[in-house]
């Protein structure tokens, strides 16, 4: 099977909020930024010169859009993702900021399959596909910006490694578009599925 030379130019990104409905922001989304937590490690100096090699708990995990809303949320934007508890879903939509924090679930794809059409889709037997998937993260910034003279928004969000019962909260898969080996399908994000 031959493989791609390298992931470019597209990829897709679905965001659910618990509970919720996958929304697609590939469409606003020029960068895409992962600061995956370290796993570090120090060495403890002992008297007779030798090391004790010390765990450093995995470090929390900080992904950054650079964006272009269109509008402050319903899809179009991410105002409504950092402020939740007055989110509106009609024209004209009105959102202020509140102390709400609700958790969502980011899902990125790199595929060759043009049949995937968001960040969960499964992938077709016989396309390659890279996905990272992350649950329980909080939105922590939306930052607009015109100095360029085009209305930028850099977004935020963040996630700890585990949940409180040690779980991961970070998925990482690929293939290679071998025959029979695909990559399958998110299920909904709820309290108790942050994957399948």
């Amino acid at each position: 099977m031959a493989q791609n030379d390298a992931w470019m130019e597209t990829c897709l990104i679905s965001i659910s909020k618990e509970g919720g409905s996958d929304v697609e922001f590939a469409g606003l989304t020029e960068t895409v930024d992962i600061d995956m937590g370290e796993k570090d490690i120090e060495g403890v100096a002992l008297v007779n010169g030798g090391r004790v090699t010390k765990w450093t708990p995995e470090g929390d995990t900080t992904i950054t859009f650079e964006t272009y809303e269109l509008e402050v949320g319903n899809g179009n934007g991410w105002d409504d993702l950092l402020h939740p508890g007055t989110a509106d879903t009609t024209n004209p939509y009105v959102i202020t900021n509140d102390r709400i924090r609700n958790k969502y679930r980011i899902a990125i794809l790199w595929t060759d399959d043009t049949s995937a059409t968001t960040g969960v889709s499964a992938t077709a037997d016989g396309n390659a596909g890279f996905r990272y998937a992350f649950a329980n993260c909080y939105i922590t910034a939306v930052k607009p910006s015109f100095t360029d003279g085009i209305l930028k928004h850099t977004v935020t969000a963040k996630l700890a490694p585990f949940d409180k019962s040690g779980d991961a909260n970070i998925l990482m898969e690929s293939t290679d578009g071998t025959a029979s080996e695909v990559l399958a399908a998110l299920a909904s994000y709820t309290s108790s599925t942050k994957f399948r």
